[in-house]
Parts: structure tokens; sequence; C-alpha cells
């Protein structure tokens, strides 16, 4: 039985399996330019975020109907709970589904199809953040937000993602404004691409309660330690790192510093199809490569569930934190 853990970093739309890729472009009658799934696979060497993007949002073509979004979120939270995810708090992209014709009721409530019996049909429970996109305007962010009110009693919070370069935070600080207001809980990718600098503006401009990478903080000490005295969580996703290049390799990776500093980590999967494995595949992985001793993963899974949004529902939290506890290696 694997560690219990939540996950914290996940991009639905990166759960999309070559098969099912496939699968969604027959049903929708949708041309892929690949000969098959050994093909499109192939495609998954990227030389950096913008690699990665445009195979992402090239993909996503394939995704049309309530039924498209039900049968994504439901292969990946069959693979999620194998690995031993007990909740999950899944981002969502609903810009690039908008300029396709896809409006966010379609996602969302297709989404929740799945969502809404996780807990009956995997033993998962889930929160949804919607994310915006930084590559577009903060207008577009704004009437992305008026779009999504007559479904927020699906949505925690919102989040901020795709090409984090030339893109600051405080270009958004209207829209999380009002999605604060709306009592919305707040997340931002930083510091993946972008300088330390941007990590303090997604905190003090954008208020942010969690930082999704945030690998780069250690570039300025007094950071980190702003981070580990306002216990900050970090969002790392190791895998992902490796696979665009933010790191060299996984042995590389600054995930024990950044743990030995008293940083307030946890690890995900970020676009697992993409990226060579899932929740559990990424524990295994950082355990193998960096050495981690059991206390370290445990602290690793306890801290996933601290650093989760799970206010609302202590006893779970609790409960939670007790299989983590209670887990012999």
């Amino acid at each position: 039985m694997p560690l219990p853990k939540a996950e914290l970093h996940l991009h639905i739309e990166g759960t999309l399996e070559p098969e099912l890729a496939f699968e969604l472009a027959a049903r929708n009658g949708v041309s892929l330019p690949y000969a098959d799934t050994e093909e499109l696979r192939a495609a998954y060497r990227f030389q950096g975020l913008q690699s990665f993007l445009d195979l992402y949002y090239e993909l996503m073509s394939v995704l049309r109907t309530e039924q498209d979004f039900a049968d994504l979120a439901e292969a990946y939270l069959g693979r999620a709970a194998a690995q031993g995810v007990r909740h999950a708090e899944i981002f969502f992209d609903p810009q690039a589904h908008a300029r396709r014709g896809v409006g966010i009721g379609t996602v969302v409530e297709g989404l929740w199809r799945a969502l809404g019996d996780s807990e009956r049909n995997h033993g998962v429970s889930t929160r949804l953040i919607l994310c915006f996109l930084r590559d577009e305007s903060a207008e577009s962010a704004m009437e992305t937000l008026r779009a999504a009110r007559p479904h927020l009693d699906r949505i925690t919070g919102v989040g901020l993602d795709s090409a984090e370069a030339g893109h600051p935070p405080a270009k958004f600080r209207e829209v999380y404004e009002a999605a604060a207001a709306l009592g919305l809980r707040r997340v931002a990718h930083a510091g993946e691409e972008g300088p330390p600098a941007y990590i303090t503006e997604a905190l003090d401009v954008l208020g942010v309660e969690r930082v999704d990478h945030g690998l780069r903080c250690l570039e300025d000490p007094a950071l980190v330690e702003r981070l580990v005295r306002e216990r900050v969580p970090l969002t790392l996703c190791p895998l992902s790192n490796v696979r665009l290049h933010a790191v060299d390799t996984l042995a590389d990776h600054p995930l024990p510093t950044l743990l030995d500093a008293g940083l307030l980590c946890t690890v995900n999967s970020d676009d697992p199809a993409y990226f060579g494995g899932y929740a559990g595949d990424t524990f295994d992985a950082v355990r193998d490569t960096l050495h981690l001793t059991e206390d370290r993963l445990r602290e690793l899974a306890r801290n996933s569930f601290l650093a989760s949004f799970l206010e609302d529902d202590e006893e779970r939290r609790a409960r939670y934190l007790a299989e983590v506890e209670a887990y012999t290696f």
C-alpha cells in the first residue's frame, strides 16, 4: 500500500495520456498530427517550458464535451488513488478551452461528473482550482473569473500558470483582489522560470497562500527566511523540473536543501502524462535518487495535508494526517 499523500500541484489537462488523446480525437472527429501513440510520446522531448506548452495546448483540441472532461478526470483519479493520493487539489485552464469555443460550464460540470463521485469511487477527496493563463491579458483573466461565478460552488481557489518569464504576478493584482473578495483561496506559479522576485510579488501583491514551484527562492536567503517564518508551502514538481530543464538531473534537485532549510515542501506530479510519473512515481523517484529517509518521506506526506485547503474539514485533515503517522514502510 503506498504512502498516503495529497497532490496539490496537478494540471488536469496535463494528465491526458496519448491513448486517451487518440480515443477522444476519434470521438470528436479531431485529426492529430501524429500517426500513433508512439509517435506522440516521441514528441515529449521538451527544450523548456514553452516547447512543452506548445504541445500541451495542441493536444487540448480533443477536449470538447462534458463527457471528455469527465473521462479525463476519471482516468486521473484512478491512477492517483492507486499511488496513494487521498486528496487532490486540481488545476484547470478555462481560457485555453474558451478560445476553442468550449465554455467554462462544460469544463467545470464535466470535471465534476468525476470529482463529485471521487470519494465514493476512489477514496479521494478533491478541490478544484481555476488557473489564469499569465501570458493572456489581465482583462481576459477578469472575464474568466466573471464567467466562473455561476460555478463557484465547485471551485475552491484561483491560480496562475503558463509561461512565467516576462509575466510578473503584479499584472493580475485586480483579478486576485476580486477572487479574494469572493472568498476564493489563492495560489500562483512563481520561481520556476521567473526570478525569486516573482515569489515575493506573488506573496505581497496577489496574497497567495501557497507558491507553486518556488524552487528559485534559494537564490534569495531573505526570501527563504520569510517562507520558513510564515510557513508558506511550496508545491514542488521534481520530475517536471528535470523534463523542462529547470534542473539538469534529478540528482541535482534542491529538494533536500529546501527541506534542510525548514521550508514546508510538498512533492507533486504537475503534468504527469508529459513528465514521466504520477504522485507515487514522483515520491519513488525522489526517494531513490535523492536518498530520502523514511522520516523525510513521511514529512513530505505530512506537509501535503498541512498545506492543503482543508480548513473547511479539519476532521478530514486530521484523519489523513493520522494515516500518514500510522503508515509502515
